[in-house]
């Protein structure tokens, strides 16, 4: 590929990190407008937690399509679909009603599922391997700040008393203004480009898949990913805020602005550790080393707690969760290059398809006691939830091969 079309190319990136900032907003605002939701869709705290939650089912879902959508038909098509699906989503939320709730939820899920893995895509083209997983850290960290920006900015926005209403539609038209920008801006892929000398011909629509699930290698970093997603998605970015408010008696406000604290350590995390990774060529020792400072930000709110503010807390908690996106690079590098876009898919479906069943089983243990048990213990236990999770995650790495520069050079 010519250098002037690389360069296109990491254009079409960065408007795609548009997208993907879009998509974690919308993500995560609706923890700090539970209350206007519920009066909104007249339904109750749990039964809109649940509806909030049937994101992740369309999301998992709908990785598998995004896959085999770029693979087969290219970026333009396929994110210009899935950001128009997004905007779609977010202004069915004008309808105050339950089905409208849920359909729209559902309709976000599925159009948020194209961001990342078509941001990765845009990346492989632009960038070379050696600077991939900065690439991919600098994605994340992009769309943590639109989630950092779904809590610090949209909380006060809805302490202000700005509507529901106002915030779904302006977030529909921006998205459907950025579906358009990217169909104009990213360049129309040739045959040519998507073929590579090792890749079979007439490849069919699930092949990709095929091969990526074949490899062992692939469900490791989807689970591994999984498992270090979960703290935020679930807790950081759907339950904390409640768990703030009615386990330490914080204030709405400090409890936003302790659970969007995620959020932004993402913002770092995840560039730095993508960069650490890429510098010293190897994976796993940075994948293990942020799963171990996850852990221990969660002892120290379970043990010491009044060591420092649990805002400090949170944002080492997100520093350490950028190790989340390692595995992102390690199930390219441990695929071949023809299926980079079902890759990326699988393993969205994966890391997502174990948020899907751990968010119930959460919200089972912990949500529906909220408030109704000792708060001091409920709390303590929640997060070493959590915390095995984590531990888990450390244990299935060890499994993980190396796909690092080094690693590679050794062989």
């Amino acid at each position: 590929m010519s250098s002037s079309l690389k360069k296109f190319y990491i254009i079409a990136w960065v408007f795609g990190l548009v997208f993907y900032f879009l998509d974690y907003v919308i993500r995560s605002a609706p923890a700090v407008m539970i209350p206007q939701l519920v009066d909104n869709f007249n339904t109750t705290e749990l039964k809109l937690i649940s509806m909030i939650g049937t994101y992740y089912y369309t999301y998992s879902t709908c990785s598998l399509i995004a896959g085999i959508a770029l693979d087969k038909f290219g970026a333009k098509k396929s994110l210009f679909v899935g950001t128009l699906i997004l905007g779609i989503g977010c202004l069915l939320f004008l309808l105050s009603t339950q089905i409208g709730g849920v359909s729209g939820r559902l309709l976000q899920g599925a159009g948020c599922a194209f961001a990342f893995p078509g941001c990765v895509y845009l990346a492989s083209k632009g960038f070379s391997s050696k600077s991939l997983a900065t690439a991919i850290g600098v994605t994340q960290c992009i769309g943590m700040l639109g989630g950092t920006a779904g809590q610090f900015v949209v909380g006060p926005w809805m302490e202000a008393g700005v509507s529901v209403h106002t915030f779904w539609l302006w977030s529909g038209i921006a998205t459907i203004i950025t579906a358009f920008c990217l169909f104009f801006v990213i360049p129309k892929e040739k045959e040519s480009e998507n073929t590579s000398d090792n890749e079979p011909k007439h490849l069919g629509y699930l092949e990709p898949y095929k091969i990526v699930f074949r490899n062992p290698q692939s469900w490791l970093c989807g689970i591994i990913s999984g498992l270090l997603f979960a703290p935020t998605t679930i807790f950081a970015m759907t339950w904390a805020v409640a768990f703030f408010q009615k386990d330490k008696q914080f204030a709405f406000h400090d409890a936003a602005v302790t659970s969007a604290m995620v959020a932004f350590g993402w913002v770092f995390g995840c560039p730095l550790l993508g960069f650490i990774t890429d510098k010293i060529g190897r994976r796993k020792p940075v994948l293990v080393g942020g799963a171990v400072l996850m852990i221990l930000s969660l002892l120290q709110m379970i043990v010491l707690p009044d060591l420092y503010s649990a805002k400090v807390s949170m944002f080492i908690l997100g520093l350490g969760s950028g190790a989340a996106m390692i595995p992102y690079s390690v199930i390219k590098e441990t695929n071949p290059d023809y299926v980079k876009g079902s890759s990326t898919g699988a393993i969205n479906f994966i890391t997502f398809g174990v948020t899907t069943l751990l968010s119930p089983v959460f919200s089972n243990l912990f949500g529906k006691n909220l408030g109704l048990s000792d708060a001091t213990i409920h709390f303590q236990n929640s997060l070493f939830f959590w915390i095995g999770g984590i531990v888990l995650a450390i244990i299935i790495s060890l499994m993980l091969k190396e796909t690092g520069t080094k690693a590679k050079i050794a062989n």
